[in-house]
């Protein structure tokens, strides 16, 4: 690996879960399970790295609060480096709350707030980061003028960046650099806002299309995850079709996080397009079965193992 750490920069979140145990019935108390996971699309990448000993460092915001706190608690013992965290005073910590109206069915709350302190001028106290990072990994809460000043300094620098489009609504913020991403990871419904298309790319055909396209734009690699349908990848010499490997869901969030950041691993490897694609399949696969966002014991031979299962 080139460069002395991976440089991710985004949200970091405090993620509530909820599930009713009968079917969601408005206007009446109901019991249920509600569990808390420290989460963020960024900085969720960052620990699945953590975790795969890559050196990580975060940049993010978080408030002088508790929560942000236990954020930078969980997240420094699992190997991620915080010491450049934004910490803003009379601010909330960004939270998000996912209602499961069934086992294939939910609602998502974001309170990201919090993501417009992390401005051009925060970047540019930490210009040195940008200049002794491999690979910089950065997700969609980003504003535009913050991502502005992002691509400006990778440019001058010389460091691939990899981005999560993190949400159909955010997706679109990523637009206008495309031809500078290395690698840019949609799912199906976020394809629609970055290549204009009438309809999400869903199936097996649009999402290889689609991912063709994202590197006709410019991305060196592009892939389009369709999740339990499996995903599509394209790069300059082709594109491809990778199934998901069944397992047993316990919950789907930061599934794709994982995935990314298991390519990410694999790519800083030098290993093959297609096997950092099977890395990534089977680093979802194992979240699946976890509660929390990022699976604890992720190790890179649970990954090699999965793959041989």
């Amino acid at each position: 690996m080139e460069g002395d750490y991976v440089l991710v920069i985004g949200s970091a979140v405090l993620e509530t879960s909820v599930r009713t145990i009968a079917v969601l019935q408005p206007g009446l108390r109901q019991s249920g399970h509600i569990h808390r996971s420290v989460s963020g699309v960024a900085r969720n990448i960052a620990e699945n790295l953590a975790r795969l000993d890559i050196e990580t460092v975060l940049l993010a915001a978080i408030a002088d609060d508790d929560i942000g706190q236990h954020l930078i608690t969980h997240s420094s013992l699992a190997g991620i480096d915080c010491s450049h965290v934004l910490r803003v005073s009379g601010a909330s910590t960004a939270s998000s709350v996912l209602l499961y109206h069934s086992e294939d069915s939910s609602t998502r709350i974001d309170d990201l707030g919090i993501a417009d302190a992390l401005d051009s001028d925060y970047l540019m106290e930490h210009e040195w980061l940008f200049e002794n990072a491999a690979l910089i990994v950065v997700d969609a809460t980003l504003s535009e003028e913050t991502l502005d000043t992002l691509f400006e300094l990778a440019a001058r620098y010389q460091v691939r960046v990899c981005a999560d489009p993190t949400s159909p609504r955010l997706a679109s913020r990523l637009n206008n650099y495309i031809e500078n991403l290395y690698l840019i990871v949609p799912n199906a419904s976020e394809t629609a806002a970055l290549c204009n298309l009438d309809e999400p790319a869903t199936e097996r055909e649009s999402a290889i299309g689609t991912a063709q396209q994202l590197v006709n734009m410019g991305a060196n690699i592009a892939v389009v995850t369709l999740g339990e349908r499996g995903l599509a990848y394209a790069d300059s010499s082709g594109g491809g079709y990778l199934r998901a490997i069944h397992t047993e869901v316990v919950d789907t969030s930061g599934a794709g996080d994982a995935f990314s950041g298991a390519v990410i691993f694999g790519i800083l490897n030098d290993v093959p397009i297609d096997e950092a694609m099977r890395l990534g399949v089977a680093a979802a696969s194992l979240t699946l079965l976890s509660e929390d966002t990022v699976l604890q014991s992720l190790n890179a031979d649970m990954l090699y193992d999965e793959l041989g299962a």
